[in-house]
């Protein structure tokens, strides 16, 4: 069933005599085909009216939307014979982390991604994306796998943060984050990332600090939650719109910044309206950025890398 977003009430409700239309049969001075088209006509232009002109606020709903397509979503569909691999050898599986080897348009890959989950018991599974520091540590190990047996990595990023739990900090949650980020750096394979939904704070750059950053067109990308910044900031959560405005966090600021390489178009209306449109924009965003990178050795992707993020912010005007 089709999840409407607040700001879409004009579109829900010529979608739902669109519904209430097709259970009807032919009258004398009525064809339900011709009605049906007109109204799915309009439809087609309001999403497009809409979509176009989305502020900071909506894009943070359209980036959370519940039938979003999540990391599983885009691994079941892109990559071929995926081995899924857990465990960080030292303490525990953390499933918000899903990771392994499979073939991605016929090439060998290791997959990293962060896992949401689709309903209340596998969001519940995977911790509602949000890694412990397990996670992160199963994430170096699948990376410095890739780098020993010179396997390129493909992360997939979609998280509201790293869990941030009493146990996690126990274990060493912002160390866990830190180590990822310079094993990322460190490695000598091509490394491509992709802020698929949300991508939050230290939780989304462990894995996201590669050769080229993308990131769909109604993605989010920052350095703390709208809600929690509007906590900090305004003494009130009530003030997360002001706070999204104020973050930057959309994937048209970010490429403006230099923070992203690439924006990855989604389907009007956003990419839980046409899964099989936008698994394919995916895919052909990350076979060209490959394909970019294919014939680099290893130190240069290595130095290239460390002064892509080194050189982030330089050319910005305060």
């Amino acid at each position: 069933m089709q999840t409407f977003l607040e700001f879409e009430k004009p579109i829900a409700e010529l979608e739902g005599k669109i519904e209430e239309l097709r259970h009807l049969t032919n009258s004398g001075d009525l064809n339900i085909a011709d009605e049906v088209a007109k109204l799915q006509a309009k439809v087609d232009k309001l999403l497009r009216q809409t979509y176009a002109k989305l502020s900071p606020a909506q894009k943070v709903q359209v980036a959370r939307h519940p039938n979003r397509p999540h990391c599983l979503d885009y691994v079941e569909a892109l990559v071929d014979d995926f081995l899924p691999l857990a465990g960080d050898r030292a303490f525990a599986e953390d499933q918000a982390v899903i990771g392994g080897l499979g073939r991605f348009r016929g090439r060998t890959v290791m997959v990293i991604g962060q896992e949401k989950g689709n309903d209340t018991e596998s969001r519940v599974r995977h911790n509602f994306g949000m890694a412990k520091p397990e996670g992160y540590r199963k994430a170096i190990r699948l990376m410095q796998m890739a780098d020993r047996f010179h396997v390129p990595v493909i992360s997939l990023v979609d998280t509201a943060g790293a869990y941030p739990g009493v146990g996690a900090e126990e274990r060493g949650q912002a160390e866990a984050i830190a180590r990822s980020i310079e094993a990322c750096l460190r490695l000598r394979v091509p490394m491509v990332s992709v802020v698929i939904g949300e991508g939050g704070s230290g939780g989304a750059i462990a894995i996201a600090t590669a050769d080229r950053v993308l990131m769909l067109e109604h993605a989010i990308y920052s350095v703390i939650s709208p809600e929690g910044c509007a906590s900090i900031l305004w003494r009130s959560a009530a003030a997360a719109a002001d706070a999204a405005t104020a973050l930057r966090l959309t994937a048209q600021d970010l490429k403006e910044f230099g923070v992203i390489d690439r924006i990855v178009p989604e389907p009007v209306g956003g990419a839980h309206r046409d899964r099989q449109e936008m698994v394919g924009l995916l895919g052909n965003a990350v076979e060209d950025a490959l394909d970019e990178l294919r014939g680099l050795d290893g130190a240069t992707l290595k130095a290239r890398r460390r002064d892509k993020f080194l050189e982030i912010g330089q050319k910005v005007a305060v």
